[in-house]
């Protein structure tokens, strides 16, 4: 099983407009779940604390298998949700791993 964890932080200039962004972002990326093969499961987290050191939302996710994760990043579902989190994000990172 390959986990895949990415942090963004978002561009908008207030907290409220972050956490706008954040919810729509949310609802769209766990629009996700069950219409992409391989994926065994997406959430998204979006953060409370707010400080110096935080990110805005977490996307934890789960695949089958590399080939999945790989599929995944190309499949149309979630290249429709892609344009949406781009525009919203200031900075990005990720991690994938084995299981």
């Amino acid at each position: 099983m390959i986990r895949h964890i990415v942090f963004w932080r978002l561009n908008g200039e207030t907290p409220e407009a972050r956490q706008a962004q954040a919810a729509e972002i949310k609802a769209a990326l766990e629009g996700l779940n069950g219409k992409i093969p391989g994926l065994i499961r997406l959430e998204i987290g979006v953060d409370f604390s707010r400080g110096p050191d935080s990110t805005d939302i977490v996307l934890y996710s789960e695949f089958t298998s590399r080939e999945a994760l790989a599929a995944y990043h190309d499949h149309p579902e979630h290249l429709r949700v892609a344009p949406l989190v781009k525009a919203a994000r200031c900075e990005r990172r990720v991690g994938d791993y084995e299981v």
